[in-house]
């Protein structure tokens, strides 16, 4: 299978993150860069250029913005997908998550473990609505679903 080389996340008109937001965001891009699974299937008669690739995430007009291209630029994909279906795991996902940044300045670590393993499992849920979004038009593992989905989060947070 190919690969991601290089990430970009457009949040040019996004407000700022807060400091965790953006820790979120580096931890997850740095971990896809690191170790990630991502190709694209051949569909109908079109030729698919081969890996790795450079993804560009967006949301634009409500909707969820894939770019992909080669490592030369050459436009290989672009895929729109809903929001919809990511809104309500997005929500609950920050609303965890803002329990989980309190709860490491303020609890002990048996309640900050409970609370972290809530926000994996809604972190999982989310990872496997873009499995299933993705399918047919990009075959990614589990881990880079987890990682994407994360940036979708900080993408979304912002929207």
């Amino acid at each position: 299978m190919s690969r991601i080389s290089h990430i970009e996340l457009d949040d040019a008109n996004l407000p700022p993150p807060t400091p965790e937001i953006e820790q979120e965001r580096k931890v997850a891009m740095f971990d896809l860069m690191e170790d990630n699974t991502f190709a694209l299937p051949k569909r109908d008669d079109r030729v698919v250029p081969d890996g790795p690739y450079r993804v560009g995430l967006a949301i634009r007009e409500k909707r969820l913005v894939f770019t992909i291209t080669t490592e030369g630029d050459d436009p290989a994909a672009e895929f729109h997908l809903s929001l919809s279906p990511f809104r309500q795991v997005v929500k609950d996902y920050w609303t965890i998550c803002e329990s989980y940044f309190d709860a490491v300045k303020n609890m002990p670590p048996s309640q900050i473990e409970t609370i972290d393993m809530a926000r994996r499992g809604i972190h999982n849920e989310g990872a496997r609505i873009l499995e299933e979004r993705l399918e047919g038009k990009a075959e990614i593992d589990t881990d880079t679903s987890r990682r994407l989905f994360t940036l979708i989060c900080v993408l979304h947070f912002g929207a």
